[in-house]
């Protein structure tokens, strides 16, 4: 079973690569909430590379999207589902861009994490407002 800072980070993955473009702005946001946050603070940032390879490696199995989903949401208590929802949209919102298949994944954490849709919709705006551009 992966810790809850790899699922935090495996969710992070699948959002950056879900529209087959990790781009740069998504892997810095994902480099700094690593560091900056609070729930990463035990968390090892050299391991960074090792579990966004392991999350990659995962999504190109068998298992696919769907086994990642299953494994985040084994991952993660209850009280970090909405944290790693929050995250996930963070990622999203980070290039400036909402590609359909973003929103599609992003539905689909929704409705595996559990996250009630009206915090939803909280979180998303939220989002979007940290990540405005001019």
């Amino acid at each position: 079973m992966l810790s809850h800072h790899a699922g935090l980070v495996y969710v992070m993955v699948m959002v950056s690569a879900c529209d087959g473009d990790m781009t740069d702005a998504e892997l810095e946001t994902i480099g700094e909430i690593v560091r900056f946050l609070p729930i990463f603070r035990e968390y090892d940032p050299a391991l960074l590379i090792k579990t966004t390879a392991a999350c990659a490696e995962l999504l190109d199995s068998e298992a696919g999207m769907a086994g990642a989903l299953d494994v985040i949401k084994a991952s993660l208590p209850a009280w970090l589902r909405e944290t790693a929802y929050a995250l996930a949209c963070d990622v999203a919102a980070s290039d400036g861009e909402a590609h359909p298949e973003v929103m599609r994944l992003l539905e689909l954490i929704r409705h595996k994490l559990e996250v009630d849709r009206l915090v939803a919709a909280a979180i998303e705006r939220g989002a979007r407002a940290r990540f405005v551009r001019p």
